[in-house]
């Protein structure tokens, strides 16, 4: 798909790379004013997993940069789900401030690009500290992917196992995932190998690209990130994919910005106006959402 003169894949690279500041910090949304100040763990590890599969590997090192920065800070943890650009701790309160995925995706995505760049890895010692966190914090609650929900999540688990690669987590994180409601961001446990394909059929034919059943933010769109999500994990089990990339293309705006989410196949659409009223109209560009389009298209070998 083009946008303007660029292919979106291109306009994606151009888009997360105005959104990287001089720290290395990805602003998770830089035109949306509740999300531009701030850099995710969860959303910037796959934003620089996806810059270190198209070639970006100064971008997504930047990122680790800021990471191990934060790590270093205060090497025996915790440490919050998000900080501001600069690695300060967040002065607003945002009360899910304890979410144990992104630090393990952090390590999860350094060494994919450590492997695959044969890059020097000078963030060995703040991986060290992350992970010796998540094996002794590993089994206690902490909110879940959406920031909705207190508890020991299957995707949590499965992102913790990502860095800690212990047996123990590995099945907590398959018990968890039989167990609680069907969840699209259960479409990852798929990805990582925790799961089979009986996962991904219940998360495609119940939820598509919605995160959950029950969602409201905003309506309860569909989100790129999960058609992302799915189309990965269906490359992964061998599976056609084009339909997930052919939908997240049609999602762009005219200038190339892809959203949050969708504003088609709302599940509570009497929820989407105050939700704008609250806080403006939906975050968009949000560089998650390009990065997962990215990671799909590399998986296809687009």
């Amino acid at each position: 798909m083009h946008v303007g003169v660029l292919p979106l894949h291109e306009r994606s690279v151009e888009i997360i790379r105005a959104g990287q500041a001089e720290s290395g910090a990805y602003s998770a949304a830089p035109t949306f004013p509740v999300y531009r100040d701030y850099c995710w763990f969860r959303d910037g590890s796959f934003i620089a997993e996806a810059m270190s599969r198209v070639g970006e590997a100064e971008s997504a090192e930047r990122f680790f940069d800021w990471c191990a920065a934060v790590v270093r800070a205060d090497p025996r943890g915790p440490w919050d789900t998000r900080y501001r650009l600069d690695g300060a701790h967040d002065p607003v309160d945002w009360w899910p401030h304890r979410q144990y995925d992104g630090l393990g995706l952090w390590v999860w995505a350094m060494r994919n690009h450590v492997a695959r760049h044969r890059a020097d890895a000078r963030w060995d010692d703040a991986a060290a500290a992350t992970t010796a966190f998540l094996a002794e914090h590993w089994h206690e609650p902490c909110h879940d992917w959406w920031e909705e929900r207190e508890g020991v999540h299957a995707v949590t688990l499965g992102c913790i196992w990502a860095a800690v690669r212990d047996d123990r987590i590995a099945a907590a994180a398959r018990e968890s995932c039989e167990r609680e409601r069907v969840d699209g961001s259960h479409a990852f446990l798929v990805v990582l190998g925790l799961v089979g394909a009986h996962v991904l059929e219940r998360v495609e034919l119940t939820l598509r690209y919605h995160r959950h059943a029950d969602d409201e933010y905003y309506g309860g769109g569909e989100w790129p990130v999960l058609a992302g999500l799915v189309g990965w994990a269906r490359c992964l089990r061998g599976l056609e994919a084009s339909a997930q990339l052919a939908w997240t293309e049609a999602q762009a705006a005219d200038d190339g910005a892809l959203p949050e989410q969708s504003g088609d196949r709302l599940l509570r659409p009497e929820c989407y106006a105050p939700w704008v009223e609250r806080w403006g109209p939906p975050a968009s560009p949000l560089l998650w959402s390009h990065a997962m389009y990215l990671i799909l298209r590399d998986a296809l070998g687009a």
